[in-house]
């Protein structure tokens, strides 16, 4: 059951093939027996409980589509009554005491939650080394990281654990763990899934995707997490169509550019020589590859570590030792509890994140880099509003390498190169994908396809026709 996938499970339990309870079941015996620590919390009583419920409803013939289809949940989404952690020791006792709203989108539709899955501390991390729970391990080498900060999500179900996670992506953080698991994850335009109730990193570039194995099966889950949200204030209004409706659309006539900048010095032979295998697939479908050129690029990295660490530093301001999550034992006073509660409470990463920010925003400074930052910003995002007026859709690399061993990069700049292909999305709000491409090394490589705003339904479809005629997302590390 584990090798279907959920377009394929929809089918069988509407079929009777098996229940939603024997398919739950068969996922929670697999979890139990994998070594990755992809999950923070398993959450065994409420799934197969959940799974009887679904099976009722399917059973009277009135279920919504995903009804008893198992996921994994990203341990960085509120769960009411549940362990709510961001993969960090601050949060590691919060149960948190209401659903964010994707939470509720999926609980309408009667899904099975399988449990909350491990991640980089509060979302800041490339290689899922930063969880409070210890880092993931990639299923097609355990020595190797899966990425982050989806790392468990990804690693969930490139291992078949999982039918289908939830990720979130400030950075890169659903494409590149997609990548170096060999799974397809999608980062939706900023605004188009709710951020009601996902724990804040950077409020203006955080956004929620499905981590699925195919396009198909994104367009599925999709459909159920997008839309408006009145309680999230950075939530778009805007119609959401059915994004399943056109995947078998010709791609002949589709109009791709190529980054000249994301071929350059610093990609791995390897992944590029993967990359431009898919494009080459792309043209034998009737696409045109055309080159153009984002400039501003190469400021991604320098612009978006001010805008988040300042975003992070002021969102967690609220982890105070005061209303919730970790304290420090026997403070003297205010102070030392608060200088206490936070040194214990936070990792090293977050804490070197919220000084910058920190710094970055002081008097005499926000000019200087904040400010500047912000206009950097807007020049990336208008580089690619040249491109679309030439292109339909940008691909390229999604990380510069594929997956690397666990510990081996000790320098934290260094780590935030890994994130060069894929900040500049973020930075512009743009919806982007990773789909498996090819191997290098025998690790999984993904290609990055980029489209302009309220793009999905043409990414899905560019994504499904490349699925139709090359056979590296039915790859798997596990029988």
């Amino acid at each position: 059951m584990h090798n279907l996938t959920i377009a394929e499970q929809i089918k069988g339990l509407k079929n009777r093939d098996f229940s939603s309870l024997e398919l739950t079941q068969h996922y929670l015996n697999r979890i139990d027996n994998s070594n990755l620590n992809a999950f923070i919390s398993v959450t065994s009583d409420q799934a197969i409980n959940q799974a009887k419920m679904a099976d009722s409803i399917l059973a009277k013939g009135n279920a919504a589509s995903l009804t008893g289809i198992p996921y994994a949940h990203k341990d960085i989404f509120c769960t009411k009554g549940i362990k709510t952690s961001a993969g960090s020791k601050m949060l590691d006792s919060f149960i948190s005491p209401y659903d964010a709203t994707l939470s509720d989108k999926l609980n309408s539709q009667n899904m099975v939650m399988l449990g909350k899955t491990n991640m980089d501390e509060f979302a800041m991390g490339s290689s899922n080394e930063n969880s409070y729970y210890g880092p993931v391990k990639n299923p097609w080498d355990t020595k190797k990281v899966p990425g982050g900060s989806s790392g468990g999500s990804a690693a969930a179900v490139a291992s078949r654990i999982s039918p289908f996670a939830t990720g979130t992506d400030t950075g890169g953080s659903i494409r590149q763990p997609a990548s170096l698991c060999g799974i397809t994850g999608l980062k939706p335009t900023y605004g188009r899934i709710s951020r009601y109730g996902m724990i804040a990193y950077a409020s203006s570039l955080d956004q929620a995707g499905p981590m699925t194995r195919t396009a198909e099966d994104s367009a599925i889950i999709l459909n159920a997490m997008a839309g408006f949200d009145s309680k999230d204030s950075t939530s778009a209004n805007i119609s959401v169509p059915d994004y399943t409706q056109n995947l078998s659309k010709s791609l002949k006539g589709l109009k791709i550019g190529l980054p000249k900048e994301y071929f350059s010095e610093g990609l791995d032979k390897g992944v590029e020589k993967v990359v431009m295998n898919a494009i080459n697939d792309y043209e034998a479908m009737g696409a045109k590859i055309i080159e153009v050129s984002l400039p501003n690029s190469i400021h991604a990295i320098p612009a978006y570590y001010i805008v988040a660490p300042c975003e992070c530093s002021s969102n967690l301001s609220r982890f105070d030792g005061v209303r919730y999550g970790y304290r420090c034992d026997d403070p003297k006073d205010l102070n030392d509890l608060y200088l206490r509660s936070r040194s214990e409470g936070f990792g090293d990463e977050v804490k070197r994140r919220i000084m910058i920010g920190a710094y970055a925003l002081s008097a005499g400074y926000y000019d200087a880099y904040y400010l500047k930052a912000q206009k950097v910003r807007q020049l990336i995002s208008e580089d690619f509003k040249v491109a679309f007026k030439e292109v339909d859709v940008v691909m390229g690399p999604v990380s510069p390498t594929a997956a690397f061993d666990l510990g081996s990069v000790k320098d934290p700049v260094s780590m935030y190169l890994a994130d060069i292909y894929t900040l500049s999305v973020n930075l512009a709000g743009l919806p982007g994908m990773s789909i498996p491409a090819g191997f290098s090394d025998n690790l999984p490589v993904g290609l990055q396809l980029i489209g302009n705003h309220w793009s999905e339904e043409l990414l899905l479809n560019t994504a499904h026709q490349f699925q139709m005629v090359t056979d590296w997302h039915n790859a798997s590390p596990v029988e």
